[in-house]
């Protein structure tokens, strides 16, 4: 009896193993055509995202060009405790965190622009505001903050114009610091609401009309139908986007901030992203910068993976 437990004990683990190999093999032989659809998507996100990062490294040493990566020394957390001790360190990490959470402050206005729409019964009128608010998103960012800066001038902008012209006075929009969160966020929203909504208007669409007419019938105004029927259906769609807003609540865009930066509204548009351009590119500190990068990475990480749990613990839906 012993023998033959001793026999039959790596026969039914090989069956095991058979069993779990086997089927892995059939759907890879099943199902090619997506796998080799999804190889070029893999090999772009190892080659350029996965592969540099061993390049992270130089935020815990004194890089050199002369020396390299790998032959420049080690100095530890050195330049983090730098970064914490800056002087601009409470300016970067306060207009960072001002402007990203202004800007998640703007998250509902997409939904409510995508229930509208959904709402409109007018075919022409529909089409027609649906292009409007889609067609800022394909202008450039350069050519928008070339118009913010016409638009906005103090002297011959059109809207101080109109100010003025209605017995105010002109203000300093891209002068004054306390101005530049609410122009970069408000154009912002405008330039990216339409297309923020389009989600939401696909996944309206995958209602059910049947729950509409069964709700008119028991007498259920628009505003019932909406609450009861359509947000709940684009529930999850809200919650995914959410997690993936706050999970670059640290990342705002570098080349808006920079090109409507100046020496005069620095203190309130000075972010991460300038800085690191700044010491890195500018200042040749790439240690220095590639430290202050990675505490942004960190943070976004930690913000990402605390928002998505809480998500699948309240609404059980999450990215993972």
């Amino acid at each position: 009896m012993i023998k033959s437990n001793s026999l039959s004990a790596p026969s039914v683990s090989g069956t095991i193993a058979g069993r779990a190999v086997r089927p892995s093999r059939r759907k890879l032989a099943k199902y090619w055509q997506l796998y080799a659809l999804a190889l070029p998507a893999v090999v772009y996100f190892a080659v350029f995202c996965y592969v540099p990062m061993y390049g992270v490294q130089i935020a815990f040493k004194d890089y050199t060009v002369t020396g390299g990566i790998w032959g420049s020394p080690w100095v530890g957390l050195t330049h983090f405790e730098r970064f914490f001790n800056s002087y601009y360190f409470s300016t970067l990490i306060s207009n960072t965190l001002l402007i990203s959470l202004l800007q998640l402050l703007m998250f509902p206005i997409a939904i409510i622009v995508a229930l509208s729409i959904n709402e409109l019964k007018n075919g022409f009128y529909k089409k027609f505001v649906q292009t409007v608010t889609y067609i800022p998103h394909f202008i450039s960012v350069v050519v928008l903050c070339g118009m913010l800066i016409s638009f906005l001038n103090p002297s011959t902008g059109i809207l101080n114009r109109l100010i003025v012209a209605a017995g105010g006075h002109a203000l300093p929009f891209l002068t004054d610091p306390s101005w530049f969160k609410p122009v970069y966020v408000l154009s912002g929203e405008w330039q990216n609401l339409g297309w923020g909504a389009i989600v939401y208007l696909a996944a309206l669409a995958g209602v059910n009309p049947d729950l509409h007419e069964a709700a008119t019938i028991d007498g259920a105004s628009r505003w019932q139908r909406i609450i009861h029927i359509n947000l709940p259906a684009i529930k999850p769609t809200i919650v995914i986007l959410f997690i993936l807003s706050t999970g670059n609540l640290m990342n705002i865009g570098f080349e808006k901030v920079y090109l409507l930066q100046n020496e005069l509204n620095r203190e309130g548009s000075d972010i991460i992203q300038t800085y690191v351009y700044r010491t890195g590119l500018l200042g040749g500190q790439y240690s220095f910068s590639a430290a202050v990068g990675l505490f942004n990475s960190g943070i976004n990480l930690f913000v990402l993976v605390f928002v998505n749990t809480l998500a699948r613990r309240i609404s059980r839906t999450s990215l993972w």
